[in-house]
């Protein structure tokens, strides 16, 4: 990582058919070897699905799924006098929408199953509804903060 300057934060384009930066930011995290419309075509598969089987607004859904799945804080590991502490630290937005998009697509992968839209159509529907492994995952990282709140003075 450089030391000179900040990296400068990319615009984030709205995708094409549902005009949302929420499902441009989930293509990126589900893109391989940058094809990018396999991945578009996971997503719209997916929120068809998730259409069909809760007969809501799938954009709707997803955004709330992002709303659970977002961490308010996380542990950093901070290097004080030759021992680590796990510092609990605040997540900012950006971060927080980051990390939620992130376990989801990563947890949706593990699922069981061949179709990627379908796993991932469960996951966004599991999450909306607040079960599922990736309000799992924030509930963890929510204990260990928890845990580790009197380590909260080395914050930085």
């Amino acid at each position: 990582m450089s030391r000179r300057n900040i990296a400068k934060k990319r615009n984030i384009y709205p995708d094409p058919i549902y005009n949302s930066k929420l499902i441009n930011m989930l293509t990126v995290r589900i893109l391989k070897s940058g094809k990018k419309g396999l991945a578009q075509k996971i997503i719209y598969r997916s929120l068809d699905i998730i259409k069909n089987k809760t007969q809501k607004d799938p954009l709707e859904t997803l955004e709330k799924a992002v709303r659970n799945t977002t961490p308010l804080v996380e542990v950093k590991a901070r290097r004080i006098g030759g021992s680590t502490y796990q510092v609990p630290m605040e997540v900012r937005a950006y971060r927080g929408t980051n990390l939620a998009l992130r376990w989801i697509i990563k947890f949706a992968i593990q699922r069981s199953g061949t179709n990627m839209a379908i796993k991932l159509a469960n996951e966004i529907i599991d999450a909306s509804n607040e079960s599922g492994n990736a309000i799992r995952k924030r509930e963890e990282t929510h204990r260990m903060a928890e845990a580790n709140k009197a380590f909260a003075h080395y914050r930085y």
